[in-house]
């Protein structure tokens, strides 16, 4: 579909010595070639980087706010070209791709808006006690250094965005890493920034392979790291340099809550369309996917002939097709991995419903009950098309559920009663609450991320860009206040 052999070194277009090919999860075609950074290249994107730290974050806002602004229309201007090089290279169906493009759009908008009111500043008197007579404080925020972001191959544009969009409009630099497996659509965002006038070293893009990560991981120049994918990566690196400031988003096991009040049968048909659409977007392969469903024993009987229902009229296929509903997985191994967690939990007593069936990358949407509690699949995160459906006996017992995990990204709790939404969000341990649909909701500018070990920090636009920076206190004196 595309070829390129280039990537983006402190603002600059650079080849390297060998090459890599990208290929489709879907038929095994080449997307595009790339090369990789030599050690040389990356030592020079990351002195670039360091060099500039100070320049950059004294840049006026309008400057990182019109190249922000610039990245999110070139964005809408690109956007089919860009959905089908998402799809080709991820396996995401079309329509997915179309809806990140535009997430992205967003992202680099919420950014511009940022930059323009960030860091205004905090004034503070302190002459509410006698030592602070004639004394004012204003307190601003500046970057704590250069940003390394790695993202996943998941949303392998959104996610990129979601690392560089922020770190542009705090003023600091960022080297991006992305996901080997999908370096295609990280590297256009090189080419739309590379058409503003931010100053070089600002920004690279390095695809470099995953085991050369933790020589930029432990480099002391790169004090800050955002990194989205597994949790025994994210901990590992955060172990590895625990003086570093980390922030990790790193999965979760989606659980969705129909409670007894959720009971129409206009609701339960509601509830079924939208657990199958988003147990199987992405091919599952989504942090917040609906992975449990925890239903109150009074709804559970007409609920879950209404899941397997509309799980089987997912339509499966090209990704190509508008259509499709769901793609591959963007590996057959990765589907070889989701076949063997099924076959244990199976093996082991839960009852199959439907799907269970793998075809090279892709895996049939699958639904499950009766999962015995000592499965992979019961306390894993699958990032497959896999669900599993559970009767429960009341709100207490449905939010204990929810809560027996080691994860705690987001929960959907469909109920129309205020007061249990309430107390879902006391009682839920997870970084989101959505009441009233599955816990696959996600606004880019609100706080995204976790709990317990679905890890530490917040993306989200003005969330990532407090991460990425830290207070420093200006105390006036001699002022008649």
């Amino acid at each position: 579909m595309t070829s390129t052999h280039a990537f983006w070194l402190a603002g600059r277009q650079a080849t390297g010595e060998s090459d890599f090919d990208v290929t489709s999860p879907w038929d095994g075609t080449t997307v595009g070639t790339l090369s990789l950074p030599t050690d040389a290249q990356v030592e020079e994107a990351v002195a670039a980087a360091y060099a500039v730290r100070d320049e950059f974050a004294a840049t006026p806002a309008h400057v990182r706010a019109a190249a922000l602004d610039h990245v999110s229309r070139r964005l809408v201007e690109r956007t089919e070209e860009i959905a089908r090089l998402i799809s080709a290279e991820n396996g995401k169906p079309i329509k997915w791709a179309r809806g990140e493009v535009g997430r992205a759009v967003s992202v680099f908008r919420f950014a511009a808006e940022e930059a323009r009111r960030f860091n205004g500043g905090e004034a503070q008197r302190l002459d509410t006690d006698a030592g602070g007579q004639g004394r004012l404080a204003l307190t601003r925020r500046f970057p704590k250094g250069v940003v390394l972001g790695i993202a996943p191959f998941n949303f392998p544009l959104n996610l990129c965005a979601h690392k560089i969009a922020p770190a542009i409009a705090a003023g600091a630099p960022i080297i991006l890493k992305p996901a080997p497996a999908t370096p295609l659509s990280g590297l256009i965002l090189g080419e739309l920034l590379a058409e503003t006038e931010l100053p070089a070293g600002s920004w690279s893009i390095l695809p470099v392979p995953n085991d050369r990560m933790p020589a930029l991981v432990q480099d002391e120049r790169l004090p800050v790291i955002s990194f989205t994918g597994s949790e025994t990566v994210g901990y590992a690196i955060m172990d590895s340099v625990p003086r570093k400031h980390c922030t990790l988003e790193l999965g979760g096991n989606g659980a969705a809550v129909v409670l007894a009040d959720w009971a129409s049968d206009e609701d339960l048909d509601r509830a079924a369309a939208r657990i199958a659409t988003f147990s199987n977007y992405q091919g599952g392969q989504s942090c917040i996917s609906v992975q449990r469903v925890i239903a109150d024993a009074a709804v559970y009987d007409r609920l879950l002939p209404r899941i397997v229902a509309a799980v089987e009229a997912q339509v499966t296929g090209d990704p190509n097709d508008d259509a499709t509903d769901v793609g591959p997985l963007v590996s057959e191994a990765a589907a070889e991995r989701v076949e063997t967690w099924v076959r244990e939990a199976v093996d082991a007593g839960a009852k199959l419903l439907t799907g269970g069936k793998r075809d090279g990358a892709s895996y049939a949407p699958t639904v499950l009950t009766e999962l015995p509690a000592d499965t992979t699949l019961a306390h894993e995160e699958v990032f497959g098309p896999v669900l599993s459906v559970q009767k429960v006996a009341g709100e207490a017992e449905a939010f204990a559920a929810v809560n027996d995990s080691k994860y705690g990204l987001q929960a959907g709790v469909f109920t129309h009663d205020l007061q249990a939404a309430f107390r879902a969000h006391r009682a839920l341990e997870v970084g989101g609450v959505v009441v009233g649909d599955v816990p696959s909701y996600r606004a880019d500018q609100m706080p995204y991320g976790g709990a317990k070990q679905s890890g530490v920090g917040r993306e989200g636009v003005r969330f990532a860009m407090d991460d990425y920076t830290y207070e420093r206190v200006l105390v006036l004196t001699g002022l008649a206040l």
